[in-house]
């Protein structure tokens, strides 16, 4: 049976080196990373992914103050997507539009200042916001933007760790081909800069990045990594069945390839190189493609020591010793791990490449792990190619949770 064609049509995002497309996509081209020092409860000065979006661009103060910073980054990218997608939103029928937002946790930046704030008061829980519960459910960010928008369709999460921003973009995708809904606003978002459990569970893992520099701290498959750089932001995306989107004439970013999911089932943090591959192979059979057929792939490199030479061990595996046409690169080196909003914010970085094939690099790479030289990795410097046609993006995520989602140039 034929599958109903997805495609892209709008773009919002907001990351800690720029906040539209155009300009991360810019700062990922000179290789200007957007990482900074942030003084984290309990922890001192730390390394922080910290975005600069205009929040009263689309909320008031109120709005902004009563709300959670995940729910007004999703409700900035939301309202960025749609103006993007130029969408008659006002003709829109409300309920025909859905919105699905991978997050990696929430509610634990509201909890630990609850609990801060009542420390002060002898923790006496008449303090205790009254505003808490609606702030820390976990539909909240879907939530938030569906109130400001006014969208009367589904609106929900979906956590899946790190791996959550590629799940919003098939979910949603799954969803359009269903006809459950006619427009679907989806990707991820992160606010895990503003909890200190975050940062402090990584250094118990010894798994926090440090270095003299903030913009040098991440620096995936270079020999001197030391963890990650924990950061926040967003990337949410228009998506809409392909008729439809040529009905109103709109401008296609690409259509959704293929896809797959699934799960290690073998440790809580450690991933399995040999489950990732397996995701990447049925995503190839999904998208009824081969390795040889894809023109980039955006890694999920963390930069922690033994994660990023598994996923180098699950990228051979499925790509031998290369693929002349394969360009390989990691946005986490710019931006951090944005956790809930990597993999939206990642697969945005690349989407451009279809148009100016230019493959931007992984930055940072002083000193090459061998473990981790794969053919056809781009460092430092970008990459102009002469075909871009396929990008494959990976987000992987605790608990041993695998997403791998293909994206291809729009071609009627």
């Amino acid at each position: 049976m034929k599958r109903t064609r997805i495609v892209i049509t709008g773009v919002g995002l907001t990351a800690p080196n720029g906040n539209s497309l155009q300009e991360f996509r810019q700062n990922l081209l000179d290789g200007k990373a957007g990482i900074q020092n942030m003084e984290i409860r309990y922890m001192g000065m730390q390394h922080a992914g910290i975005c600069d979006y205009d929040a009263l661009r689309y909320q008031k103060k109120k709005e902004v103050r009563v709300g959670t910073r995940a729910g007004s980054i999703a409700i900035y990218c939301a309202n960025e997507a749609l103006a993007d997608s130029r969408i008659d939103f006002e003709a829109a029928e409300k309920d025909r539009v859905g919105i699905y937002i991978g997050c990696t946790e929430h509610g634990n930046v509201e909890t630990e200042n609850e609990i801060y704030n009542i420390s002060k008061f002898d923790y006496d829980t008449k303090y205790w916001s009254h505003y808490h519960n609606p702030r820390t459910v976990a539909n909240n960010p879907a939530g938030e933007t569906s109130l400001n928008l006014g969208i009367t369709g589904p609106a929900y999460t979906i956590g899946a760790a790190c791996a959550a921003g590629n799940m919003g973009l098939i979910h949603a995708s799954q969803m359009l081909r269903l006809g459950e809904v006619d427009v679907a606003i989806c990707g991820g978002i992160s606010e895990s800069i503003r909890t200190f459990g975050i940062y402090a569970g990584f250094k118990s893992q010894n798994a926090l990045a440090t270095h003299e520099d903030p913009n040098k701290a991440s620096r995936p498959f270079d020999v001197d990594r030391n963890g990650i750089v924990i950061s926040e932001g967003g990337a949410l995306y228009t998506l809409e069945r392909l008729e439809d989107a040529q009905a109103r004439g709109a401008k296609i970013y690409g259509e959704i390839g293929g896809y797959h999911v699934n799960s290690d089932a073998s440790d809580y943090v450690l991933p399995n190189p040999t489950r990732q591959a397996q995701c990447v192979r049925k995503a190839l059979k999904n998208a009824e493609l081969e390795a040889k057929d894809i023109h980039i792939v955006n890694t999920h490199a963390t930069a922690t020591p033994l994660g990023d030479i598994q996923e180098c061990e699950a990228i051979r595996a499925v790509f031998g010793e290369g693929c002349p046409d394969t360009s390989i690169n990691n946005t986490k080196s710019y931006i951090g791990h944005c956790m809930g909003a990597a993999g939206a914010l990642e697969l945005a970085g690349n989407l451009p490449s279809f148009e100016d094939l230019t493959v931007h690099p992984t930055i940072n790479v002083d000193n090459l792990d061998p473990k981790c030289d794969l053919p056809g990795l781009v460092l430092n410097q970008p990459r102009k190619v002469a075909k871009v046609d396929t990008i494959l993006n990976n987000s992987f995520g605790m608990l041993g949770i695998n997403s791998t989602l293909i994206v291809r140039r729009f071609v009627p």
